[in-house]
């Protein structure tokens, strides 16, 4: 048997089960085996094939050598594609050459039916690999084979071969590109030398950047998209606000020149590269097209997941669940991508029900260095975005100075995107011109490449040497555009130092304007959100009611009693009836109402039960989702993959798009925020005072010690309120039912948004005291503080300010001893401080000692805070557990000992 017979060769043993399998069914195998297997056997027939006989007739080995060729620049070429500018690749064993499949040049002048497959007929060998090598070995590095939908697959060879890697664009596209170069380049240039020193983390070597977006933009607006929603690093940012989304060279001349005025500014504002901006363009089809770019800290790919819950959002409530009228682009770095785990948790989410964005196109500006670190210590993948091939994502590796090249992937990338939903990967080989900042020396960490970088001319200068001389355009032309283009830059930046331009705060979003900003007198007493008891019937029936033939497990049956029994015979509502009350009551209203997080549907705690799952078939019934005929709104509550930091950020972004509605993400346990902790900082906390941006997202954290250990114990309210101040948020620790649903409603009550922190009870979801009757719901409104009932005024001596669980320890201790002589007072709300209702209360004691009391450590909770804030009451004292490294002991023993001794010491007035 010859060497490289069918059976012996590299790839035998596949293309022959492949040949097996199209015997049986010829649709089992795709479209360009089907047609190799077709010639093949015509050959067979039409040559007396030697050999062929029964089953495993014996294949032209050199057409299968070839075919083995092609696939092998398919699966491998990119490792030998042109795509870095300014280094050689790194060597790698690609395995595309004549001689790893038998053949030699002599077989270069012989033709091959396998042409077929590249769409140019029966071919000779040497056609045949020009062909491969200008569509696999140019300018474009194509990963497309690690795939496993063979639908795709063929699209791509489709797209990649059958133009037989010309990637012309027409002439009025060169224009276009020669003009966004013109824009990005030249804007880069000017603002270098006006203003010396200062940082602006320019784009200069990856300004074909503008090239790609200016295309997806145009592109995606003739294949029905209707918004692009981009987060980026700083890197560029400048260059995409002014030559992308329409913000003016005034404007931003004006922020350079420092012109602002404090009196007008609201909050802290930020620097330059971390400001937002959003536009209403006109595509060059005249079609519209909104185009939000977000804004984002320093924290890099931060922002990832805010980008996709503001799209989702976009996709469910503005266009009625059509992914393609929105996309999110997201712009990395290279060692950002590969270094951020943040990257990782938004990828895994991508074809998940809850979190998916119809397919995000992902663009590297890929600067080969981040920060002063060389590819070689940033990752140890070969390509920083092998992370694509985890969910089968396609990955484009370009070129940065082949603009043409950039064109094409950024058209591939729009229609792809369109035709699948799904992501892909545009990786954009270029280099960074200066270090990290303009005034960082990046020679000091790599010479080599720099002195490299140096001397090499930029995108434009590079493209117009490629239109000159192919005669596309005039040297005289292409000089007048940049002239023109350079004098408009100057005009626009003399008329801001002659006369400065005032302060213009951002934009507010078409669907925020109804909002305004909060007071401080707004939280000093909180609005009416009591509900109809027609209302409160409607819902319990709901609630207690499932499909005919529907089998629940025997714990739900007792669940549905039990439910049925507190709405409709006893009128006391327990936690879980008291959220999806107020859940159910705000989809009545018309709002929308999200929630995500670990196991939500149920609850960590096995409270919520918001989805019913049928014993037998497993179906699932959501109860909310069938208060009325024709409901328009149904509850959106998805259990989240195992994430914290990805999907808060969903969440946050989620809320930011739809200020009406009512978004909640839950942790397992509240301590597992620690993991999200960037996205809390950098967002929640301060994204009003920073970017002027509220939100309303509901963060509820399970909080209480109840002897589960340290990573069970504690939220780390002391985090929350460190960060409180401005009113930038609510931090509540709810004792009732009845609070909790108030709670809810006032979020979508009040005339501006705030993000909540809600402290989550655990035991008290089933403590037999923690039940509110009816009538609570149907009147009143949130309450801040609550006053103790069962105290008389004269004989109080002490007086225990506290929140939330350790409030039923305490009063536990209080009526069973029967002690008169101490009062508790709890706080439901946090932040903002209700010191006025504490005042009122505190009225009718006189001459009392007043004790701050909590279960955590004393360097722990709220002890800081209420140290900072409750500065009117004089001498406060502290009943808490000793400073403590570690949240909670792990110890069930010593957990109940320290537990009773804090008890006993809130009500023994000589400790």
């Amino acid at each position: 048997m010859d060497k490289y017979s069918y059976i012996a060769n590299a790839h035998g043993n596949y293309i022959e089960e492949l040949y097996q399998s199209y015997k049986n069914d010829p649709e089992s195998v795709d479209q360009s085996w089907q047609k190799f297997f077709e010639g093949f056997e015509f050959s067979q027939k039409d040559y007396n094939g030697a050999g062929a006989s029964g089953d495993s007739p014996k294949v032209s080995s050199k057409e299968t050598q070839v075919r083995n060729l092609i696939h092998a620049y398919r699966m491998r070429g990119h490792l030998k594609s042109k795509t870095n500018p300014v280094r050689d690749r790194r060597p790698h064993d690609a395995r595309i050459g004549l001689e790893d499949f038998g053949l030699t040049e002599s077989d270069l002048k012989e033709s091959f039916s396998v042409g077929e497959d590249l769409g140019i007929g029966k071919s000779s060998l040497k056609d045949i690999i020009d062909l491969l090598n200008k569509v696999y070995i140019g300018s474009i590095g194509f990963e497309y084979m690690h795939i496993r939908d063979p639908k795709i697959v063929d699209w791509f060879i489709d797209k990649a071969e059958k133009p037989k890697g010309n990637y012309q664009p027409s002439k009025d596209e060169k224009k276009q590109i020669l003009s966004k170069l013109n824009e990005a380049v030249i804007f880069e240039n000017f603002l270098h030398t006006k203003f010396l020193g200062q940082k602006r983390f320019s784009l200069e070597g990856g300004e074909n950047t503008i090239a790609f977006l200016d295309k997806v933009i145009n592109r995606s607006s003739e294949l029905g998209t209707k918004e692009v929603v981009i987060g980026m690093a700083h890197r560029g940012r400048l260059n995409v606000l002014a030559n992308i989304m329409g913000k003016t060279y005034e404007q931003i001349f004006s922020e350079f020149e420092g012109n602002s005025d404090p009196d007008l500014t609201m909050g802290d504002g930020d620097v330059k590269y971390h400001m937002g901006y959003s536009s209403h363009l006109e595509t060059k089809a005249g079609n519209k097209m909104y185009v939000k770019l977000t804004p984002n800290p320093s924290h890099l790919e931060a922002v990832n997941s805010v980008v996709l819950g503001y799209s989702r959002a976009q996709i469910d409530d503005e266009y009625h669940g059509d992914p393609k009228t929105v996309i999110p682009i997201l712009i990395h770095g290279d060692a950002a991508i590969a270094g951020q785990g943040i990257v990782y948790e938004t990828t895994q989410m991508s074809l998940l029900e809850g979190y998916s964005t119809g397919g995000t196109i992902h663009f590297v500006i890929n600067n080969q260095v981040g920060f002063t670190t060389d590819y070689d210590d940033a990752r140890s993948s070969i390509y920083c975005t092998d992370i694509a091939k985890m969910i089968d994502a396609p990955v484009l590796h370009v070129n940065g100075d082949d603009a043409e090249a950039v064109n094409f992937a950024a058209n591939l990338a729009v229609e792809y995107r369109q035709q699948f939903n799904k992501d892909i990967f545009i990786d954009l080989l270029c280099y960074r011109r200066h270090g990290h900042n303009e005034s960082d020396e990046p020679k000091f960490t790599q010479p080599k490449l720099y002195n490299k970088i140096a001397k090499h001319a930029n995108p434009r200068e590079v493209y117009v040497k490629k239109l000159t001389e192919r005669g596309d355009l005039d040297t005289k032309t292409i000089k007048e555009l940049e002239k023109d283009f350079k004098s408009q830059l100057q005009d626009r930046l003399n008329e801001v130092k002659q006369k400065p331009l005032p302060y213009k705060p951002q934009k507010i979003e078409e669907e925020w304007k109804q909002l305004r900003y909060s007071k401080p007198e707004d939280f000093l007493h909180s609005p009416e959100t009591g509900i109809s008891k027609d209302t409160v019937k409607k819902i319990g029936e709901a609630l207690t009611t499932i499909p005919k033939g529907f089998k629940p497990l025997k714990q739900i049956d007792k669940l549905l009693k039990e439910r049925k029994k507190n709405f409709f015979e006893d009128e006391m509502l327990s936690w879980a009836d008291a959220e999806l009350l107020a859940y159910g009551s705000l989809l009545l209203d018309g709002h929308i109402v999200r929630m995500s997080g670990q196991d939500v549907k149920r609850g960590t705690f096995s409270h919520r039960h918001s989805y019913l799952f049928d014993a037998e078939t497993n179906e699932a019934y959501c109860n909310l989702d069938h208060i009325e005929n024709n409901q328009d709104q149904k509850f959106r509550i998805f259990n989240s993959l195992l994430s914290e930091f990805g999907v808060l950020g969903f969440e946050y972004g989620y809320a930011m798009a739809t200020p009406n509605a009512l978004v909640v993400w839950e942790a397992q346990f509240g301590d597992f925020a620690n993991g999200a902790q960037v996205m809390i900082d950098q967002f929640i906390t301060s994204a009003e005072s920073k970017w002027q941006r509220m939100n309303g997202l509901v963060m509820l954290l399970p909080h209480g010690y109840e002897g589960q250990g340290p990573e069970h114990s504690n939220a780390r309210p002391e985090r929350f309120l460190q960060l409180a101040a401005e009113q930038n948020l609510i931090v509540t620790n709810i004792t009732t039912p009845a609070n909790l649903f108030h709670m809810f409603r006032r979020q979508t009550t009040w005339e501006f948004r705030k993000p909540l922190v809600q402290f989550a009870p655990k035991s008290l979801l089933r403590h037999p005291k923690v039940i509110s009757p009816v009538k609570e719901f149907t009147e009143g409104s949130f309450c801040e503080i609550y006053s103790d009932s069962y105290v008389t005024n004269s004989k109080v001596k002490r007086v225990l300010l506290c929140s939330g669980k350790v409030y039923y320890d305490l009063l536990e201790k209080q009526q069973a001893d029967k002690r008169k002589d101490v009062a508790i007072i709890r706080i439901e709300q946090l932040y903002p401080f209700p010191m006025n209702q504490i005042d009122e209360a505190m009225k009718k004691f006189k001459d009392v000692e007043i004790c701050w009391v909590q279960e955590e450590p004393s360097n722990m909770g709220y002890w800081a805070y209420i140290l900072r804030t409750v500065t009117s009451k004089g001498s406060i004292k502290l009943i808490s557990r000793k400073a403590s490294a570690s949240p909670a002991t792990g110890y069930m023993k010593v957990h109940k000992a320290e537990q009773e001794a804090l008890v006993e010491k809130a009500f023994n007035l000589e400790a």
